[in-house]
């Protein structure tokens, strides 16, 4: 995605990798206004990332200008000593959990042999992925005596639960979740799961930049649908009227 118009002949454009699609157009319209960035680039240009590998190409080759993305991406690939991604705002640590439709998940072997169990298909998710599996582990259990289900999305594990495709799915509590499931049916499996976080290159001491993209995610992030996502912490707010 760009803007629709280039701003100047400057060939520099402003890179944003994004793993969460809710914010693509509120982003790629408040990037294209901010006059820092007109000032400093010649376009926008966002991607939304579809899978690990995505993430790797972007992050890891220091691609992207701005990225959100989850901390144990940035410090696997290295990038904050290499190219220099710097934590500019972040979103709230969380639980994850078993969540199941009718019944509270036991954490046991007895219980969970023959499940079927939903799961996130990207390796790098704690609670999607890392967690369950490693909960499983701990278990003793592995596919053969468990249905491991994949999953492109949360959402789609949510569907895949109502519609009775698995018994049980491995995510976080979303506070919408109490219109479609109850919260009685789910198990805490880890209490603390960091939140995703916005990584800005900073290779150069560029605080209007800095200032400019804090004060677009703070805006995008209260318009977001998703109640996750409306609450944003800024790391070491800068006040600086170039900024706008």
């Amino acid at each position: 995605m760009n803007c629709a118009d280039r701003f100047s002949s400057n060939a520099d454009d402003f890179d944003i990798y994004l793993t969460e699609q809710t914010f693509s157009e509120s982003a790629l319209k408040a990037f294209c206004q901010n006059p820092v960035i007109k000032r400093q680039f010649g376009n926008v240009r966002i991607t939304v990332g579809q899978n690990d590998y995505d993430t790797y190409r972007y992050i890891n080759h220091g691609v992207s200008d701005l990225a959100l993305v989850k901390n144990n991406v940035v410090s696997a690939f290295g990038a904050s000593e290499i190219y220099g991604y710097e934590e500019v705002a972040s979103h709230q640590d969380y639980a994850a959990y078993f969540i199941a439709l009718k019944e509270k998940p036991v954490l046991s072997k007895e219980y969970l042999l023959g499940k079927r169990i939903g799961i996130l298909d990207y390796p790098s998710s704690r609670s999607g992925h890392i967690v369950p599996k490693k909960i499983l582990k701990t278990l003793d259990l592995n596919p053969n005596n468990v249905e491991l289900h994949y999953y492109s999305s949360h959402k789609e594990m949510r569907r895949a639960l109502l519609s009775g495709e698995v018994d049980i799915i491995s995510s976080y509590w979303d506070k919408n979740d109490g219109e479609i499931l109850s919260r009685t049916y789910i198990t805490p499996l880890e209490n603390s799961v960091k939140g995703m976080r916005w990584y800005l290159k900073m290779q150069t001491r560029n605080t209007d930049l800095k200032c400019a993209v804090q004060n677009v995610i703070q805006a995008i992030s209260a318009a977001q649908n998703k109640k996750y996502y409306q609450q944003v912490e800024l790391k070491e707010p800068c006040v600086n009227a170039n900024a706008q």
